[in-house]
């Protein structure tokens, strides 16, 4: 066989067959154009007018809002359809000899792609991930990669999906013997002071001759340190097959992956010849720990019994649709758990390799899901049409990529499946993908999110109690019943509501492994019961822009192991509409029921009543109204709020709360603001550095005279970013703002906005300015490092 190098005098250069495995970032230098292109597949296309975009790129994330947007408020009410991209490469000479494939984590979606006009495949899941052989295809000079991308049927999903090459691209170099695709596994079983460490690596033979090869294994440990290094006996590597070689080794006394120590190890997986030639060579992220769920007390990590205090979220990051960052996710996380959540569901489908390694760093327990639907619809054209020819390996991939991810305790086969009310077909499919699950990760039991079993009768027809871990949506005191009645069944909340209700059955009973409440953070879609003119559902315990809500604080009360303390006012909440001057002849919010606001700012400063409740894990809480004590109250042992009636006075509201001892351990206040006067820019962090993942926040508030906040100031404000940087985003949490996220205007919702930007140097300073009519400007600064 003759490979063809890409060498400046494009020399024809011989193959050898043996080579080091390599993977470089493929994300820069692609061109890109909407529309169904004629042609654009071949490499004879000029595309000298395409725009010019590094990877990764959601295109629909820039709109325009549309209410006749076909994707309707399921998808945002933002532009769907077809895009295409290309890319053009030139390999260096060391590429000679080399096997290349290209690896996409995901495109949105029914992707084709080519190289230089020869069709490589074809994918209908966007969250699918994938990779190609481009070897036979390659040829002296400029190779060309076309990608198509199609959402232009629509509806298709339940909630903003984005469009486009959204997630990252990589080209791998390998010899003719080489790993398989997520073909490297690594588990651990742990025992008492040590740990078995079991080393799979499928190696596929491309070759033409057979060959003999073993594994060598070195595994270092979280401080860089080498643990043991493993050895295996040689095996028969046949041409044109693939082979799973083995080893085994044992750690002595690990660091163990957990929520307070996510601690991980590193395997580097050789397969040598016998003559000593490296011919593959790759490393893997793994961590040493114990999962187990149990049928009496629910969940054990490392022999402790933990409730998974879990959150459900889509994968989109706001301002940024499906193109995320990955300081967007960390800081998403970094929010979460400082309200006491532990897990994470991934709604409702594979997420990004990368959101999983963030998992794995900062220790959450991950339930990852493959699936929103089988083969009975909830949107005319979603994946219901490819499911029984593509499922399979959808599956397959997904548990292979995902499998030595720490933080992944449980793997969902779907959420609130249609198909059950046809056992007969619903249970052929569990059984089916159920094997597919095992087969590829035998160390992980397998769930999924039953939707109203008692009406399709899952419980008594045996559908339930096919799965490792019975899962249900909401109706909690059902599932208790469902473990009640067969004592044996381990089960989970898989999706829950916010209901203190809820969290009761869930706290009080030892058999729940847990919860994961719908949902963590406010998400782009899913709009369509509202309705226009809303383009995001605004059922987070955060918003869109990370800020916790009263509802999270409450939360953190119940869950988190820090000192928690916060004040509300329970109000009628009513959706302000001020915002939407022009929205006229559309059927606007009405009334809403209860709610709460974290503010002393009522729109009545006359003498009335306020109903004040504080949100505290401290034994005693206490109020004060501008220094004088309102008394205190213990903690309710149904975790309700600890409420006061008030009469309203402008000033400051304080809370304190009192460990047993009746030390003062947690406080906050809340001050009553005048009319506005400024804008106050807060950079969250004092450098950036340049590249995708990198972002800097900067938050915006208007402010009174006195710093303090103005709830509900509604206030455009014009973003300037100068310097080192430039603005990526701007957003600021409205469910109804159809402002373009990358606009430098950008009108403050409940007197907040964040501001996004990034270095596009490696020094220098990043100056965020905000200005609005008749306030102070507000500036902040960042500097930009390598």
């Amino acid at each position: 066989m003759k490979f063809i190098a890409m060498a400046a005098s494009a020399a024809v250069l011989a193959w050898t067959g043996a080579a080091s495995a390599e993977t470089r970032t493929l994300d820069a230098g692609w061109l890109f154009a909407k529309g169904d292109i004629a042609g654009a597949e071949t490499p004879a296309f000029i595309d000298s007018a395409w725009q010019r975009i590094d990877l990764p790129h959601d295109w629909e994330i820039a709109g325009p809002f549309d209410q006749t947007a076909p994707a309707t408020g399921s998808g945002a009410w933002l532009p769907t359809g077809v895009a295409w991209y290309r890319k053009h490469l030139a390999l260096s000479p060391s590429d000679a000899g080399k096997r290349i494939f290209i690896e996409f984590d995901g495109v949105m979606e029914r992707s084709g792609v080519w190289i230089n006009g020869m069709h490589l495949g074809y994918r209908p899941s966007g969250y699918a991930s994938f990779r190609y052989e481009l070897t036979p295809f390659l040829k002296a000079g400029d190779n060309v990669i076309s990608v198509r991308a199609d959402t232009s049927s629509q509806p298709a999903s339940r909630w903003y999906a984005g469009g486009g090459i959204y997630r990252h691209v990589r080209l791998m170099t390998t010899g003719d013997i080489h790993a398989d695709t997520y073909g490297n596994a690594v588990t651990t079983q742990v025992g008492a002071g040590t740990a078995a460490v079991h080393i799979e690596s499928s190696v596929v033979n491309q070759g033409k001759a057979d060959r003999t090869a073993h594994l060598e294994v070195e595994v270092v440990g979280p401080d860089g340190k080498t643990l043991t290094t493993i050895k295996a006996g040689a095996l028969a590597l046949p041409a044109g097959r693939t082979t799973t070689l083995t080893a085994d080794g044992t750690l002595v006394n690990p660091r163990l992956w957990s929520l307070d120590d996510p601690a991980l190890n590193t395997a580097r997986i050789k397969v040598v010849a016998d003559n000593g030639e490296v011919l593959d060579d790759n490393t893997v992220t793994f961590g040493v720990r114990d999962m187990q769920f149990k049928a009496d007390s629910g969940f054990w990590l490392n022999g402790r019994n933990i409730k998974l205090k879990g959150v459900a979220i889509h994968a989109d990051g706001g301002a940024f649709g499906m193109a995320v960052p990955l300081d967007v996710y960390a800081r998403r996380l970094a929010t979460l758990k400082s309200l006491g959540v532990n897990a994470i569901r991934t709604a409702h489908h594979p997420f990004s390799p990368e959101f999983l390694d963030l998992c794995d760093r900062m220790g959450f327990v991950v339930m990852g899901e493959a699936f929103d639907q089988w083969t009975v619809a909830k949107n005319p054209q979603d994946y219901h049409l490819f499911f029984t020819d593509w499922s399979s390996m959808d599956a397959r991939d997904f548990v292979r990529r995902d499998r030595n991810h720490p933080s992944i305790a449980i793997w969902s086969m779907g959420n609130e499946i249609h198909d059950t009310p046809y056992p007969l077909v619903a249970k052929s499919i569990i059984a089916r993908l159920k094997d597919v699950f095992h087969a590829e990760d035998p160390s992980r039991p397998v769930t999924m999110a039953l939707f109203r079993p008692n009406t399709t009768h899952d419980y008594d027809n045996g559908l339930a109690d096919m799965l490792d871990v019975v899962g249900q949506n909401y109706r909690e005191t059902e599932l208790a019943k469902a473990h009640a009645d067969k004592p044996e069944r381990k089960i989970i909340g898989t999706e829950n509501s916010k209901n203190r209700d809820s969290w009761l059955v869930v706290r009080d009973n030892p058999a729940y492994a847990g919860m994961f409440l719908w949902t963590g953070a406010d998400y782009l879609g899913e709009a369509d019961r509202a309705g226009w003119p809303f383009i995001s559902n605004p059922s987070g315990l955060i918003d869109r822009d990370d800020v916790i809500k009263p509802i999270g604080a409450e939360r953190a009360s119940w869950w988190s192991d820090a000192p928690v303390i916060a004040i509300a006012r329970r109000v009628t909440a009513v959706i302000d509409t001020s915002e939407l001057p022009t929205m006229t002849g559309v059927a606007m919010p009405q009334p809403k029921g209860p709610g709460v606001l974290a503010d002393w700012t009522p729109d009545n400063l006359s003498p009335h009543t306020e109903k004040v409740e504080i949100y505290s894990n401290a034994p005693q809480a206490e109020l004060f109204l501008n220094g004088k004590s309102l008394g205190k109250k213990p903690r309710n042992a149904d975790d309700s709020a600890r409420t006061w009636d008030v009469a309203f006075a402008p000033g400051t509201v304080k809370a304190v709360g009192y460990d047993a001892s009746g030390k003062a351990i947690s406080e906050t206040t809340l001050q009553t603001a005048g009319a506005p006067a400024a804008i106050r820019l807060t950079a969250e962090s004092k450098t950036l550095q340049p590249g995708f993942d990198h972002i800097g926040f900067v938050r915006a508030e208007v402010v009174d005279a006195k710093g303090v906040v103005v709830p509900n100031a509604a206030v455009p404000l014009s973003i300037k970013v100068s310097g080192a940087g430039s603005l990526a985003a701007a957003d600021n949490g409205s469910p109804t703002d159809h402002t373009a996220f990358a606009s430098p205007e950008r009108t403050t919702w409940q007197g907040h906005a964040l501001i996004m930007v990034r270095a596009t140097r490696t020094s220098g300073a990043i100056t965020v300015d905000a200005s609005a009519p008749g306030l102070k400007a507000g500036a902040a600064t960042l500097t930009a490092k390598p």
